[in-house]
């Protein structure tokens, strides 16, 4: 399966893949009225730690056995067994984070402005690379097959 990888000694944690994961996820797809205009403000699923030097951008591993789909209360989290993508169905969700609380990547977001519920990275499942990595300008970001 692919997945996002981090080249942390190239990321100088410019905050673009958080950017360009909010845009992507937004109703209109652009850029100043994703993050100036719209109500509810989308939300990234990526969170970029910085350390100075240290910076790198977090987000779902899509596990294998993701913990985070055994402790969903509603069944809002699964997996997809053919493509191995954790998705997440927000009208199912219930707000309870427990899965939040079980994730060990804190890949997870609370978003409250959507009726107490969670994000989290989805590929960009319509995009043939996600977002973040796309426009990542040191190519700290990598999209390739990977096995944890």
């Amino acid at each position: 399966m692919k997945r996002i990888l981090y080249k942390e000694e190239v990321c100088i944690g410019c905050g673009l893949c958080e950017v360009h994961c909010l845009v992507q996820h937004s109703k209109s797809k652009d850029i100043i009225k994703a993050c100036k205009q719209e109500l509810p403000k989308p939300l990234s699923r990526v969170k970029l730690e910085v350390n100075r030097p240290l910076a790198f951008a977090i987000q779902c591993q899509h596990c294998e056995d993701p913990l985070c789909v055994t402790a969903c209360l509603s069944g809002a989290m699964q997996k997809d067994e053919e493509t191995g993508v954790v998705t997440h169905d927000a009208e199912k969700c219930m707000g309870c984070w427990t899965c939040i609380m079980v994730c060990p990547y804190s890949a997870i977001k609370r978003d409250t402005a959507k009726r107490r519920v969670v994000a989290k990275c989805d590929l960009c499942l319509d995009l043939e690379t996600p977002a973040c990595v796309t426009n990542c300008p040191n190519e700290a970001l990598i999209y390739r097959e990977a096995a944890f």
